[in-house]
């Protein structure tokens, strides 16, 4: 008799420590283009974010949290399946590394297997709200393959794509300082001056060339016109399941709107296992802020807008305790990469991105402001409160941790490059699985962590590195991000060695003369490249130029495209 009350008080104390069949619910919080830097908990003390501050001492803080790559739409790729995005055709071979319009044919292939689809097969109920950036459509503007529902989720409510500054009015275009940089620009001015030295009879050229010439100009001013004029009204939409309930999305409100969908998704799923993902559309650009924030930090815009992230998360954390979902929820917070750093308003030249602190580099870069990135874990009663972790931990290890405590085995039919966390956040490990991170710009190998067994160092190597414009700066200013491709990068024979252990900010290459193992760990990189190289398959390269491409028959529209895609049918409450 004695045995069976102690089994059954073990069975009570487990439930109430977890789900359903004693598996925890889970809430994933992912900003936008946050840097480690912007937090009071990461070392700020200019912007106020005591929410965020609150889930650090009631969890497990991560000093070396590293995103699977520098960019969003590779990034999220990587956090939702567990694997380098090369693996999945979501790493790119051109300038560009994300999408940049709606009506694209390339996404996150359908085979690939995300977190949300193994839990949905486990009885959770799950849900996105925010931003996607993994893609829409394949082959018409309702087959919906790339959509969030087709990856796992039974819910979402927010925006394919990501938010540019081309979707708010007054915030200029993010084209101004890319559009100089493709072809287009100089092809058009050598094509108007044939076409004027034929009309002035200085050259004489075929018919045929003069048509042409004037085909492809006005071409490219059609291009033109659909990136700039209409980017608004044809990429800027909100999504709730399929519908589209508003084209152009209204930005003031919409952090207030995702947070009472992340809240009432919460309230009915109370009773039943659940997975939430929540990705802010902030704090990326263009930058916005509700009225209640407006005018309220110290650093502008981008202030008010990192304070309302902190809002919202302390809404979601506020209904978690009112729920008494705590001790059954695993909280996740992180953003996709480093502040981007070359974010400079069109209009008045205020700084529009964040700070990563002491890390070299931003977003598009495999420096560590590009890649190091907050990493936040809560499981109240599971985790120890107020610690921090200091090894190397990827974006790709919530994959497996999700999907091993949803009670799941991970897929052995594919390689999954993360690893369950649970181990090292309660100590159960002291070393980080991750002797190597493999870091890619674009589909670009860039650079390698090497992380010895049984050593305190943690060596990067670098190929090749952005060159930073001006020269002696931290960004690159005449591109909008530092791009991977030739003329942009500098390769490096040898390449260049950092102890991150020792020097976390990247100021000083190590040479065989400063390092005695330089040679050593060179061989032991180029080694594991080798053996990383050989698992790769290949796969359709999901932003090949013909899957990011815009193709009008893909275009979603609520309307008509001759009344410009417009609606408003939104109806949730802004009110909290």
């Amino acid at each position: 008799m004695k045995l069976l009350f102690v089994l059954c008080l073990q069975f009570v104390l487990e439930t109430c420590c977890t789900g359903k069949e004693g598996h925890p619910n889970f809430v994933l919080i992912m900003v936008d283009d946050l840097g480690i830097g912007d937090l009071g908990c990461y070392g700020n003390t200019t912007l106020r974010t005591p929410n965020i501050d609150r889930l650090a001492q009631e969890g497990v803080k991560l000093t070396q949290h590293i995103a699977a790559a520098p960019l969003c739409t590779p990034s999220r790729a990587a956090f939702m399946t567990g694997r380098y995005p090369i693996r999945s055709g979501m790493a790119g071979y051109g300038r560009s590394g994300v999408y940049i319009v709606a009506a694209a044919s390339g996404g996150l292939p359908t085979e690939e297997i995300t977190f949300a689809k193994l839990a949905k097969q486990n009885g959770y109920s799950t849900a996105l709200i925010g931003k996607w950036h993994l893609g829409l459509n394949c082959e018409s503007n309702n087959d919906y393959c790339h959509h969030p529902l087709n990856h796992g989720f039974n819910y979402f409510y927010g925006i394919t794509m990501t938010n540019l500054r081309d979707c708010q009015p007054d915030h200029g275009t993010v084209f101004s300082k890319a559009y100089g940089h493709i072809p287009f620009p100089s092809i058009a001015v050598a094509l108007i001056t044939v076409l004027v030295f034929h009309s002035c009879g200085i050259i004489i050229v075929p018919r045929k060339v003069v048509l042409y010439a004037a085909l492809l100009i006005a071409l490219g001013l059609v291009l033109f016109a659909i990136f700039v004029v209409t980017f608004p009204y044809l990429n800027c939409f909100l999504m709730k399941n399929h519908q589209i309930v508003q084209q152009p999305f209204s930005s003031e409100d919409l952090t207030t709107r995702m947070t009472h969908e992340a809240i009432e998704f919460l309230q009915r799923n109370r009773e039943q296992p659940f997975l939430l993902v929540f990705t802010f559309l902030q704090v990326h650009t263009a930058l916005f802020a509700s009225q209640r924030f407006k005018g309220k930090s110290k650093h502008g815009l981008y202030g008010d807008a990192v304070e309302e992230v902190d809002w919202s998360v302390g809404q979601i954390m506020n209904t978690l305790d009112h729920l008494n979902l705590n001790e059954r929820t695993l909280v996740y917070f992180t953003s996709d990469q480093g502040a981007h750093l070359e974010e400079i308003s069109s209009i008045n030249g205020d700084i529009h991105g964040g700070w990563n602190g002491i890390y070299k580099g931003g977003k598009a870069t495999n420096w560590e402001g590009g890649i190091r990135v907050p990493g936040i874990v809560r499981w109240t009663g599971v985790l120890p409160a107020g610690t921090h972790n200091d090894q190397p931990t990827s974006n790709m290890d919530i994959f497996p941790t999700v999907v091993n405590l949803a009670g799941l085995p991970v897929p052995s039919d594919r390689i999954i490059d993360g690893h369950n966390l649970m181990p090292l956040l309660q100590g159960n490990i002291l070393q980080s699985e991750h002797e190597f991170l493999f870091h890619y710009c674009n589909a670009y190998l860039n650079a390698v962590m090497l992380h010895p067994r049984q050593s305190d160092s943690i060596w990067k190597v670098f190929f090749f590195t952005p060159n930073f414009y001006p020269e002696n700066s931290n960004s690159c200013l005449h591109t909008h991000v530092c791009l991977c491709t030739k003329g942009y990068i500098t390769h490096h024979d040898p390449p260049l060695l950092f102890d991150l252990s020792k020097d976390p900010s990247e100021e000083i290459p190590l040479t065989p003369e400063t390092e005695p193992n330089f040679h050593l760990i060179m061989a032991v990189v180029r080694e594991a490249v080798a053996n990383h190289t050989k698992t790769l398959s290949d796969v359709p390269n999901q932003l090949s130029l013909s899957n990011a491409i815009w193709k009008p028959w893909l275009q979603p529209c609520c309307s008509s495209l001759s009344e410009l895609c417009v609606c408003d049918k939104d109806n949730s409450d802004a009110n909290l």
